[in-house]
């Protein structure tokens, strides 16, 4: 057996360009969402566009740590938006992989964790700022302020069809369709638009008749789908359609559109109104942020992922472009060292342009990213950004509204703390293809 002497290692070590990737040593990141059940278009298509990230910041030689590359490794934990499996996967991530960084969807899944995030400093990520609150000092939301920018998509329509007066909405009855419920509501009242029904339903219900068939006989001129999940989104669409509802939809997420198109009509499909753009869109053309430009990014994403484009799958891989930024501002994986890196910047670019760190009013600590974010329409079948709206620009009129319609579906932090309700558990549906 050949040996090699301690001293030639050190020799053979120090011959080695500093930039290099550091051999076995990696950064583990942890994606702790769900990847299968009727939540999955929240959790799979985000992970699919973290390993875009993940394969091209490795291949151009990782992240710089005091002067050293290191590769980033990604391992995922399925949690199918279930509390239970979520605490299962947050310990495994931590004890077993050490995870500098847990990417999560929130809300439900969030709950049974957070103590256990937070006493062992692990810095969090979560689409809904709604978790946030002063006892997760290491959660951040620095990518989608859900449901926060749905109020761009009303003050949108309100400019742009006046004509409409009247709507009827409905939600879910958990930690991410209460919240959405609240914001859509301010956001109505804020535009002088009646609400003439809310229904709320269970988040395991499929079936869209008890909850459409009210809001179609309101006779309101809007129907708002809320925060739905994807399937309940599409089956409460072609519902509305087989009713002969020909009026104004506006929903935070219309994922699978075109599908939709394909089940109703071109002309049915006209003009709803939505909060998530596909990538290839004119608008986003001049931008640059991820690893590559936008529209790059959505054909390296359709070329490995066919089908699979949803409202998340770039919004993870945002939240790691802000990490990554600050990790090698502070020399450091060190939660303290890379929160204190973010907030030092006083404002950070996000997906959309210029963002600034909010939410103390509302969640008790401003750990959210606040900024534009686009109001998207489809046109002949294909969804384009009509404009880019301003939230903070909302907020600095409305937040006392907004506040006031949180509180009533307690949703404020300190309510939701003194509940510690985990919300209901969501059953396994996809979406057809």
């Amino acid at each position: 057996m050949k040996t090699t002497s301690f001293v030639h290692q050190l020799t053979a070590r120090a011959a080695l360009p500093r930039l290099s990737v550091g051999m076995a040593e990696s950064v583990n990141i942890g994606f702790l969402g769900p990847l299968s059940g009727r939540v999955e278009s929240w959790g799979l298509p985000g992970l699919n566009g973290c390993r875009i990230w993940e394969d091209g910041l490795n291949k151009a030689g990782g992240v710089l740590i005091g002067g050293r590359r290191y590769p980033i490794r990604i391992h995922s934990y399925d949690c199918g938006y279930d509390p239970e499996r979520a605490l299962e996967g947050a310990v495994e991530l931590v004890q077993k992989h050490n995870v500098k960084l847990m990417l999560m969807l929130g809300g439900d899944t969030f709950a049974p964790v957070r103590d256990f995030l937070m006493r062992n400093k692990v810095l969090t990520s979560t689409l809904l700022p709604t978790d946030l609150s002063p006892d997760t000092p290491y959660l951040i939301a620095p990518s989608e302020a859900h449901p926060i920018q749905n109020v761009t998509g009303v003050a949108w329509l309100a400019e742009n069809r006046p004509e409409l007066k009247t709507v009827a909405l409905c939600s879910q009855a958990d930690l991410l369709g209460l919240p959405a419920q609240a914001v859509y509501r301010a956001a109505f009242k804020a535009a002088d638009k009646q609400i003439l029904q809310e229904v709320q339903y269970d988040p395991g219900s499929s079936d869209p008749a008890p909850v459409v068939d009210p809001m179609l006989e309101s006779g309101a001129d809007i129907l708002c789908w809320c925060s739905s999940y994807a399937p309940m989104v599409h089956a409460m669409t072609e519902y509305a359609y087989a009713k002969g509802f020909r009026g104004q939809i506006i929903s935070c997420t219309m994922d699978g559109y075109d599908r939709l198109v394909e089940r109703t009509s071109v002309d049915f499909m006209e003009g709803v109104v939505f909060q998530f753009p596909d990538f290839d869109d004119p608008m986003l053309s001049e931008k640059a942020f991820f690893f590559n430009r936008p529209h790059k990014f959505f054909e390296e994403y359709s070329r490995r992922f066919p089908g699979s484009w949803s409202a998340v799958s770039w919004e993870y891989v945002a939240i790691l472009d802000i990490w990554h930024s600050a990790v090698e501002k502070a020399g450091s994986v060190a939660p303290p060292s890379v929160l204190a890196a973010m907030k030092q910047l006083g404002h950070v670019t996000h997906a959309f342009g210029h963002a600034e760190w909010w939410g103390e009013d509302i969640f008790g600590i401003s750990n959210a990213l606040v900024g534009d974010w686009p109001v998207v329409t489809i046109r002949e079948g294909k969804a384009r950004i009509a404009e880019f709206k301003s939230i903070p620009a909302w907020l600095a009129e409305h937040s006392g509204l907004l506040k006031s319609e949180m509180e009533t579906l307690g949703q404020l932090w300190h309510q939701r703390l003194e509940s510690d309700a985990p919300g209901s558990e969501v059953s396994s549906r996809a979406v057809d293809g």
